[in-house]
Protein backbone atom coordinates (compact mmCIF):
# COMPACT_ATOMS: atom_id res chain seq x y z
CA UNK A 1 0.00 0.00 0.00
CA UNK A 2 1.23 3.34 -0.77
CA UNK A 3 0.37 6.18 1.82
CA UNK A 4 0.39 10.05 1.69
CA UNK A 5 0.10 11.21 4.94
CA UNK A 6 -0.79 15.27 4.73
CA UNK A 7 2.17 15.85 2.41
CA UNK A 8 2.28 19.54 0.36
CA UNK A 9 5.17 20.49 -1.78
CA UNK A 10 6.14 24.44 -2.46
CA UNK A 11 8.62 25.54 -4.62
CA UNK A 12 9.86 29.19 -3.73
CA UNK A 13 6.56 30.89 -3.24
CA UNK A 14 4.31 28.27 -4.99
CA UNK A 15 2.56 25.73 -3.73
CA UNK A 16 2.26 22.85 -5.99
CA UNK A 17 0.46 20.28 -3.64
CA UNK A 18 -1.37 21.28 -0.57
CA UNK A 19 -1.84 18.95 2.05
CA UNK A 20 -2.81 15.57 0.52
CA UNK A 21 -3.63 12.66 2.04
CA UNK A 22 -4.25 9.42 -0.29
CA UNK A 23 -4.42 5.27 0.48
CA UNK A 24 -3.43 3.47 -2.36
CA UNK A 25 -3.64 -0.51 -2.30
CA UNK A 26 -1.83 -3.23 -3.99
CA UNK A 27 -3.02 -4.26 -7.40
CA UNK A 28 -5.69 -1.24 -7.95
CA UNK A 29 -5.51 1.58 -10.70
CA UNK A 30 -5.79 4.59 -9.91
CA UNK A 31 -6.62 7.72 -11.61
CA UNK A 32 -5.20 11.49 -11.07
CA UNK A 33 -8.02 13.76 -12.93
CA UNK A 34 -7.31 17.13 -13.06
CA UNK A 35 -6.71 19.74 -15.86
CA UNK A 36 -3.24 20.97 -16.63
CA UNK A 37 -1.57 22.82 -13.88
CA UNK A 38 -3.81 20.97 -11.10
CA UNK A 39 -0.52 19.08 -10.01
CA UNK A 40 -1.08 15.75 -11.45
CA UNK A 41 2.49 15.59 -12.16
CA UNK A 42 4.12 16.97 -9.34
CA UNK A 43 1.84 13.94 -6.90
CA UNK A 44 3.79 11.48 -9.11
CA UNK A 45 7.11 12.86 -8.60
CA UNK A 46 6.58 12.90 -4.99
CA UNK A 47 4.96 9.32 -4.82
CA UNK A 48 8.06 7.81 -7.10
CA UNK A 49 10.57 9.92 -4.95
CA UNK A 50 11.61 12.49 -7.33
CA UNK A 51 10.86 15.36 -5.32
CA UNK A 52 10.65 15.26 -1.17
CA UNK A 53 7.57 16.59 0.61
CA UNK A 54 8.32 19.88 1.96
CA UNK A 55 5.83 18.74 4.85
CA UNK A 56 4.12 15.51 5.47
CA UNK A 57 4.95 11.48 4.96
CA UNK A 58 5.13 8.98 2.14
CA UNK A 59 4.85 5.07 3.33
CA UNK A 60 5.02 2.39 1.22
CA UNK A 61 3.49 -0.83 2.54
CA UNK A 62 3.85 0.68 6.11
CA UNK A 63 7.46 1.85 5.68
CA UNK A 64 8.22 5.17 6.08
CA UNK A 65 10.48 6.42 2.27
CA UNK A 66 10.22 10.09 2.60
CA UNK A 67 13.07 11.03 1.20
CA UNK A 68 14.19 7.65 -0.01
CA UNK A 69 15.51 9.03 -3.71
CA UNK A 70 13.69 6.92 -6.65
CA UNK A 71 16.63 4.81 -7.32
CA UNK A 72 16.35 3.13 -4.50
CA UNK A 73 12.55 2.14 -4.53
CA UNK A 74 10.79 0.08 -6.98
CA UNK A 75 9.23 2.16 -9.11
CA UNK A 76 8.78 2.50 -13.05
CA UNK A 77 7.38 5.33 -14.78
CA UNK A 78 5.98 6.17 -17.98
CA UNK A 79 5.81 9.57 -19.61
CA UNK A 80 3.45 11.31 -22.09
CA UNK A 81 6.77 11.41 -24.40
CA UNK A 82 7.41 8.07 -24.69
CA UNK A 83 11.35 7.08 -24.49
CA UNK A 84 13.01 4.49 -25.91
CA UNK A 85 16.34 3.29 -26.98
CA UNK A 86 16.44 4.12 -30.93
CA UNK A 87 19.24 1.32 -31.96
CA UNK A 88 17.68 -1.24 -29.41
CA UNK A 89 15.19 -3.91 -30.65
CA UNK A 90 11.96 -4.21 -29.10
CA UNK A 91 13.07 -7.04 -27.31
CA UNK A 92 16.54 -5.64 -25.77
CA UNK A 93 14.23 -1.60 -24.85
CA UNK A 94 12.00 -4.19 -22.69
CA UNK A 95 14.84 -6.19 -21.58
CA UNK A 96 16.80 -3.01 -20.44
CA UNK A 97 15.68 -2.92 -16.61
CA UNK A 98 16.12 -6.66 -16.34
CA UNK A 99 19.86 -6.79 -17.61
CA UNK A 100 20.87 -3.37 -15.55
CA UNK A 101 19.22 -5.50 -12.51
CA UNK A 102 21.76 -8.68 -13.19
CA UNK A 103 19.00 -11.26 -13.50
CA UNK A 104 19.67 -14.71 -14.88
CA UNK A 105 18.88 -14.62 -19.43
CA UNK A 106 16.51 -16.94 -19.10
CA UNK A 107 14.49 -15.25 -16.36
CA UNK A 108 14.98 -12.13 -18.82
CA UNK A 109 13.78 -14.28 -21.96
CA UNK A 110 10.50 -15.12 -19.71
CA UNK A 111 9.66 -11.63 -18.49
CA UNK A 112 10.31 -10.15 -21.68
CA UNK A 113 7.85 -12.39 -24.01
CA UNK A 114 5.25 -12.18 -20.97
CA UNK A 115 5.30 -8.55 -21.17
CA UNK A 116 5.45 -8.40 -25.09
CA UNK A 117 2.49 -10.73 -25.17
CA UNK A 118 -0.02 -8.69 -22.47
CA UNK A 119 0.81 -5.83 -25.14
CA UNK A 120 0.28 -7.24 -28.35
CA UNK A 121 3.87 -6.88 -29.07
CA UNK A 122 5.48 -10.39 -29.80
CA UNK A 123 5.40 -9.56 -33.24
CA UNK A 124 7.67 -6.87 -33.41
CA UNK A 125 9.90 -8.15 -30.89
CA UNK A 126 13.23 -8.27 -33.65
CA UNK A 127 12.35 -4.12 -34.51
CA UNK A 128 13.45 -1.22 -33.61
CA UNK A 129 11.83 1.65 -32.54
CA UNK A 130 11.85 3.66 -35.48
CA UNK A 131 9.92 0.65 -37.39
CA UNK A 132 6.60 0.94 -35.25
CA UNK A 133 3.92 3.13 -34.83
CA UNK A 134 3.49 5.67 -32.67
CA UNK A 135 1.13 2.88 -30.94
CA UNK A 136 3.57 -0.01 -30.64
CA UNK A 137 6.39 2.71 -29.56
CA UNK A 138 4.56 3.54 -26.38
CA UNK A 139 3.25 -0.02 -25.93
CA UNK A 140 7.25 -0.87 -25.81
CA UNK A 141 7.54 1.97 -22.70
CA UNK A 142 4.65 0.31 -21.18
CA UNK A 143 6.11 -3.30 -21.14
CA UNK A 144 9.78 -1.99 -19.97
CA UNK A 145 7.79 -0.48 -17.10
CA UNK A 146 5.72 -3.58 -16.34
CA UNK A 147 9.19 -5.99 -16.54
CA UNK A 148 10.08 -4.25 -13.77
CA UNK A 149 8.00 -6.29 -11.84
CA UNK A 150 7.47 -2.56 -9.66
CA UNK A 151 5.30 -1.80 -6.74
CA UNK A 152 4.50 1.04 -7.91
CA UNK A 153 3.54 2.02 -11.88
CA UNK A 154 3.07 5.90 -13.04
CA UNK A 155 1.22 6.82 -16.23
CA UNK A 156 1.43 10.18 -16.76
CA UNK A 157 -0.45 11.23 -19.60
CA UNK A 158 0.48 7.51 -21.53
CA UNK A 159 -1.73 8.27 -24.54
CA UNK A 160 -1.99 11.70 -24.92
CA UNK A 161 0.40 12.18 -27.98
CA UNK A 162 -1.26 8.98 -29.93
CA UNK A 163 -3.84 9.36 -32.48
CA UNK A 164 -7.57 8.37 -31.31
CA UNK A 165 -7.80 4.63 -32.57
CA UNK A 166 -4.55 3.68 -30.91
CA UNK A 167 -5.60 5.38 -27.67
CA UNK A 168 -9.11 3.41 -27.95
CA UNK A 169 -7.22 0.51 -28.44
CA UNK A 170 -4.59 1.05 -25.29
CA UNK A 171 -7.57 2.35 -23.03
CA UNK A 172 -9.23 -1.50 -23.76
CA UNK A 173 -6.36 -3.08 -23.10
CA UNK A 174 -4.52 -0.82 -20.36
CA UNK A 175 -7.14 -2.45 -17.57
CA UNK A 176 -6.59 -6.02 -18.24
CA UNK A 177 -2.65 -5.65 -18.29
CA UNK A 178 -3.33 -3.78 -14.66
CA UNK A 179 -5.40 -6.67 -13.10
CA UNK A 180 -2.68 -8.97 -14.19
CA UNK A 181 -0.63 -7.53 -11.54
CA UNK A 182 0.05 -7.19 -8.09
CA UNK A 183 1.18 -3.19 -8.17
CA UNK A 184 -0.09 -0.10 -7.58
CA UNK A 185 -1.27 1.84 -10.72
CA UNK A 186 -1.38 5.69 -10.82
CA UNK A 187 -2.79 7.15 -14.22
CA UNK A 188 -2.71 10.90 -14.63
CA UNK A 189 -5.01 12.73 -17.48
CA UNK A 190 -6.81 15.39 -18.31
CA UNK A 191 -9.99 13.61 -19.47
CA UNK A 192 -12.79 12.94 -17.40
CA UNK A 193 -13.93 10.39 -20.31
CA UNK A 194 -10.76 8.59 -20.35
CA UNK A 195 -11.03 8.06 -16.27
CA UNK A 196 -14.67 6.94 -17.00
CA UNK A 197 -13.59 3.90 -19.05
CA UNK A 198 -9.95 3.07 -17.05
CA UNK A 199 -12.68 2.75 -14.27
CA UNK A 200 -10.72 1.42 -10.50
CA UNK A 201 -10.75 4.93 -8.41
CA UNK A 202 -10.21 8.36 -9.09
CA UNK A 203 -8.58 11.35 -7.66
CA UNK A 204 -9.74 14.64 -8.79
CA UNK A 205 -7.54 17.59 -8.28
CA UNK A 206 -7.45 21.17 -8.49
CA UNK A 207 -4.53 23.52 -7.97
CA UNK A 208 -2.64 21.58 -5.81
CA UNK A 209 -5.89 19.84 -3.44
CA UNK A 210 -6.93 16.90 -3.87
CA UNK A 211 -10.95 17.36 -3.91
CA UNK A 212 -12.15 13.88 -3.79
CA UNK A 213 -11.20 10.37 -4.25
CA UNK A 214 -13.11 6.89 -4.40
CA UNK A 215 -14.59 4.84 -6.78
CA UNK A 216 -14.68 6.06 -9.91
CA UNK A 217 -18.54 6.28 -11.37
CA UNK A 218 -19.29 7.81 -7.49
CA UNK A 219 -17.08 10.28 -8.24
CA UNK A 220 -18.31 11.22 -11.42
CA UNK A 221 -21.61 10.67 -9.96
CA UNK A 222 -21.67 12.02 -6.88
CA UNK A 223 -19.05 14.74 -6.68
CA UNK A 224 -18.77 15.99 -3.34
CA UNK A 225 -18.39 19.63 -4.28
CA UNK A 226 -18.75 22.18 -7.21
CA UNK A 227 -15.13 21.97 -7.83
CA UNK A 228 -14.79 18.07 -8.18
CA UNK A 229 -18.09 18.32 -10.41
CA UNK A 230 -16.71 20.61 -13.04
CA UNK A 231 -13.28 18.59 -12.65
CA UNK A 232 -15.11 15.59 -13.75
CA UNK A 233 -16.97 17.24 -16.74
CA UNK A 234 -16.02 17.48 -20.49
CA UNK A 235 -17.77 19.53 -22.10
CA UNK A 236 -17.77 21.84 -18.94
CA UNK A 237 -20.55 21.53 -16.09
CA UNK A 238 -23.05 24.26 -16.86
CA UNK A 239 -24.09 26.15 -13.49
CA UNK A 240 -26.88 28.38 -13.01
CA UNK A 241 -27.97 30.57 -10.00
CA UNK A 242 -30.90 29.36 -8.02
CA UNK A 243 -33.30 30.07 -5.02
CA UNK A 244 -35.46 27.95 -3.03
CA UNK A 245 -38.54 28.81 -1.92
CA UNK A 246 -41.03 26.40 -0.54
CA UNK A 247 -41.39 23.17 -3.16
CA UNK A 248 -39.74 25.38 -6.65
CA UNK A 249 -36.88 26.55 -7.46
CA UNK A 250 -36.36 29.65 -9.38
CA UNK A 251 -33.47 30.93 -11.30
CA UNK A 252 -32.92 33.94 -14.28
CA UNK A 253 -35.42 34.93 -17.02
CA UNK A 254 -38.18 32.98 -15.44
CA UNK A 255 -36.81 29.51 -14.80
CA UNK A 256 -38.35 27.65 -12.24
CA UNK A 257 -39.02 24.24 -11.40
CA UNK A 258 -40.23 22.25 -8.94
CA UNK A 259 -38.11 20.28 -6.37
CA UNK A 260 -38.03 16.55 -6.37
CA UNK A 261 -38.79 14.33 -3.91
CA UNK A 262 -34.97 14.29 -3.21
CA UNK A 263 -34.72 18.26 -2.98
CA UNK A 264 -37.78 18.98 -1.62
CA UNK A 265 -36.07 18.57 2.18
CA UNK A 266 -33.21 21.49 1.07
CA UNK A 267 -33.79 24.56 3.36
CA UNK A 268 -34.99 27.62 1.62
CA UNK A 269 -32.34 29.87 0.23
CA UNK A 270 -29.52 30.26 -2.87
CA UNK A 271 -27.89 27.39 -4.38
CA UNK A 272 -26.61 26.46 -7.99
CA UNK A 273 -27.69 23.83 -10.27
CA UNK A 274 -25.14 21.83 -11.83
CA UNK A 275 -26.25 20.91 -15.10
CA UNK A 276 -24.47 18.44 -17.63
CA UNK A 277 -23.99 18.83 -20.81
CA UNK A 278 -25.69 15.27 -22.06
CA UNK A 279 -28.63 16.09 -19.76
CA UNK A 280 -29.95 19.09 -21.72
CA UNK A 281 -32.58 18.78 -24.50
CA UNK A 282 -33.79 20.88 -27.61
CA UNK A 283 -37.53 21.48 -26.60
CA UNK A 284 -39.57 21.31 -24.12
CA UNK A 285 -39.27 17.61 -23.41
CA UNK A 286 -36.58 16.38 -21.05
CA UNK A 287 -35.19 12.75 -21.94
CA UNK A 288 -37.15 10.75 -18.93
CA UNK A 289 -39.99 11.79 -16.94
CA UNK A 290 -42.44 13.61 -19.37
CA UNK A 291 -43.80 17.12 -18.82
CA UNK A 292 -44.25 16.88 -14.78
CA UNK A 293 -40.48 16.42 -14.39
CA UNK A 294 -39.28 18.79 -16.49
CA UNK A 295 -37.57 22.27 -16.83
CA UNK A 296 -36.96 24.43 -20.08
CA UNK A 297 -35.74 27.96 -20.63
CA UNK A 298 -34.86 29.90 -23.31
CA UNK A 299 -31.11 30.85 -24.88
CA UNK A 300 -29.31 32.62 -27.82
CA UNK A 301 -27.23 30.47 -29.78
CA UNK A 302 -23.54 31.56 -29.99
CA UNK A 303 -21.88 28.62 -32.07
CA UNK A 304 -22.37 25.55 -32.83
CA UNK A 305 -20.14 22.52 -33.46
CA UNK A 306 -21.50 19.23 -35.16
CA UNK A 307 -19.25 15.99 -34.88
CA UNK A 308 -21.22 13.86 -37.00
CA UNK A 309 -23.35 11.60 -34.64
CA UNK A 310 -23.41 15.24 -32.00
CA UNK A 311 -23.54 18.64 -32.00
CA UNK A 312 -22.53 20.96 -29.45
CA UNK A 313 -24.66 24.08 -28.70
CA UNK A 314 -23.01 26.73 -26.99
CA UNK A 315 -25.51 29.60 -26.40
CA UNK A 316 -26.17 32.42 -23.41
CA UNK A 317 -28.77 32.33 -20.31
CA UNK A 318 -28.72 35.55 -19.07
CA UNK A 319 -24.78 35.97 -18.25
CA UNK A 320 -24.25 32.33 -18.33
CA UNK A 321 -22.94 30.73 -21.23
CA UNK A 322 -24.45 27.10 -21.39
CA UNK A 323 -23.30 23.96 -23.62
CA UNK A 324 -25.90 21.43 -24.68
CA UNK A 325 -24.80 18.12 -25.76
CA UNK A 326 -27.70 16.65 -28.46
CA UNK A 327 -27.91 13.79 -30.51
CA UNK A 328 -28.28 13.78 -34.46
CA UNK A 329 -27.13 16.89 -36.88
CA UNK A 330 -29.07 19.82 -35.16
CA UNK A 331 -28.80 23.29 -37.49
CA UNK A 332 -29.26 26.17 -35.54
CA UNK A 333 -27.25 29.24 -36.44
CA UNK A 334 -25.35 31.97 -34.40
CA UNK A 335 -28.15 34.41 -33.19
CA UNK A 336 -31.07 31.76 -32.97
CA UNK A 337 -33.26 31.84 -29.95
CA UNK A 338 -33.88 27.93 -28.64
CA UNK A 339 -35.36 26.75 -25.67
CA UNK A 340 -33.27 23.99 -23.58
CA UNK A 341 -35.00 21.72 -21.28
CA UNK A 342 -33.83 19.12 -18.49
CA UNK A 343 -34.91 16.72 -15.77
CA UNK A 344 -34.64 17.89 -12.48
CA UNK A 345 -34.19 14.62 -11.08
CA UNK A 346 -30.52 14.70 -13.51
CA UNK A 347 -29.36 17.84 -11.61
CA UNK A 348 -26.43 18.59 -9.30
CA UNK A 349 -27.38 21.18 -6.53
CA UNK A 350 -25.05 22.99 -4.46
CA UNK A 351 -25.06 25.11 -1.61
CA UNK A 352 -23.42 28.88 -1.95
CA UNK A 353 -20.23 27.62 -0.54
CA UNK A 354 -19.85 25.07 -3.17
CA UNK A 355 -20.35 21.41 -1.07
CA UNK A 356 -23.26 18.90 -2.37
CA UNK A 357 -26.89 19.87 -1.09
CA UNK A 358 -29.52 16.94 -0.94
CA UNK A 359 -29.68 13.34 -0.77
CA UNK A 360 -26.87 11.50 -2.65
CA UNK A 361 -29.97 10.13 -5.18
CA UNK A 362 -30.62 13.88 -6.36
CA UNK A 363 -26.59 14.12 -7.23
CA UNK A 364 -26.48 11.10 -9.00
CA UNK A 365 -26.58 12.73 -12.91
Amino acid sequence: MLELRNVSRTVGAEKHIIDVSLRLERSTLNVLLGPTLSGKTSLMRLMAGLDAPSSGAVFMDGKDVTGVPVRRRNVAMVYQQFINYPTLTVYENIASPLRIAGKPRDEIDAAVRKAADLLKMAPYLDRTPLNLSGGQQQRTALARALVKNADLVLLDEPLANLDYKLREELREELPKVFAETGAIFVYATTEPQEALLLGGRTATLSRGRVTQFGDTTEVYRRPLDLMTARTFSDPPLNVIAVEKAGNRFSGPQALTFAATPELGGLPDGRYRVGIRPHRLTLGHGAERGGAEASASFEAIVSLTEVTGSETFIHADFGKERIVALVHGVRRVEAGDRVRLAFDPHHVLVFDESGSAAGAPAARAA
